[in-house]
């Protein structure tokens, strides 16, 4: 039976060829008519970077969340002083004899406790949260700025390298550590201040790490069409080499703000930090360490330490996921 079957095909099939053979060309091929809508659809891609990058990210539950987290925190950072019931971070509360509430444990009347002098933490911890995440977010932002513009023309412009390496030998062999003593010690202490001495040095790494960046792509074949078609610098720049940038950008960016948190609780640290006047979590943190051996104590120093970690843990898990998202291998659905 199976014999008889294929006998029957291969049969048909010398048919088939035959007839093939004996068509003219006008019967075997036709020319295509043009179709404008058809041929603008098929060379039609709906894939949006953003999209895409967005769309991988919010995959990442845990990243989505902690990305509410810190919005949740930074919003209630800016509401909490026009909440009823709510105390200046500055002022000193007496009872009704005069005297000052010290070390009150965490109560109903005061939620996280009050300090050596009667301060109520709940709102010095949310103020100073607010005024660390202000310098840290600030920090982070001028730093990119400043990195991205210089790390590029570091890297695709051949005449500035000399130049710019020149300059990174020198700043980045100063400590960062004694340049921030040194600005806070000698400038008015405040928050601009503890921005500048941050910024001063620190853009050097981001832009050395975008310059090694460039020096990957910048030599690569769309890039070398693109200049000998006569597209301008600039738009090479913001279109070729950027966007292959933006994870690694968004990285260091997200891990800059603990980082500028954590330099502000080292410089309060050594008594070099923010005014009393002005609360951040470096202060709270500093002035609970002193009281950290006395067991009721402790509370003034685990609330604002509590308050910290959960700020960087996020951020570094936030700058982790935006970055593996805004990698566009990982688009591809």
């Amino acid at each position: 039976m199976l014999r008889y079957k294929s006998k029957t095909v291969s049969k048909l099939e010398k048919q088939v060829e035959e007839h093939i053979e004996n068509m003219s060309d006008e019967q075997l091929f036709s020319f295509a008519e043009y179709d404008r809508d058809r041929s603008e659809k098929t060379a039609y891609s709906n894939y949006s970077y953003w999209k895409s990058t967005f769309r991988a990210f919010r995959k990442n539950k845990v990243a989505v969340a902690l990305v509410w987290v810190v919005l949740g925190i930074l919003l209630f950072t800016l509401i909490q002083p026009f909440l009823p019931g709510q105390y200046d971070p500055n002022y000193i509360n007496n009872d009704t004899s005069g005297l000052q509430f010290r070390n009150i444990e965490p109560c109903s009347q005061f939620w996280f406790g009050t300090n050596s002098i009667g301060q109520d933490l709940w709102a010095r911890i949310w103020a100073g949260t607010r005024n660390s995440m202000m310098i840290g977010i600030c920090v982070a932002m001028i730093e990119a700025l400043i990195g991205i513009v210089v790390g590029v023309l570091w890297g695709y412009v051949r005449k500035l390298d000399w130049f710019f390496t020149e300059i990174y030998n020198i700043l980045d062999n100063i400590p960062n550590t004694i340049i921030l003593i040194l600005i806070s010690y000698i400038m008015k202490p405040g928050v601009p201040t503890l921005i500048f001495a941050m910024c001063l040095t620190r853009w050097i790494q981001m832009a050395r790490f975008i310059r090694n960046q460039v020096l990957i792509i910048r030599d690569r074949e769309y890039n070398l069409a693109s200049r000998c078609v006569g597209t301008p610098t600039q738009k090479i720049i913001t279109r070729n080499l950027l966007p292959y940038l933006v994870s690694v950008i968004m990285l260091r960016m997200a891990l800059t703000v603990p980082e500028a948190i954590g330099n502000e609780v080292f410089i309060t640290y050594i008594g070099l930090g923010l005014p009393t006047n002005i609360p951040s979590l470096g202060r709270l943190i500093d002035d609970g360490r002193q009281l950290m051996m006395s067991a009721s104590l402790r509370y003034q120093l685990i609330f604002p330490t509590i308050v910290v970690s959960i700020v960087t843990i996020s951020f570094y898990i936030i700058g982790n996921a935006f970055s593996d998202a805004a990698d566009p291998k990982n688009h591809i659905s």
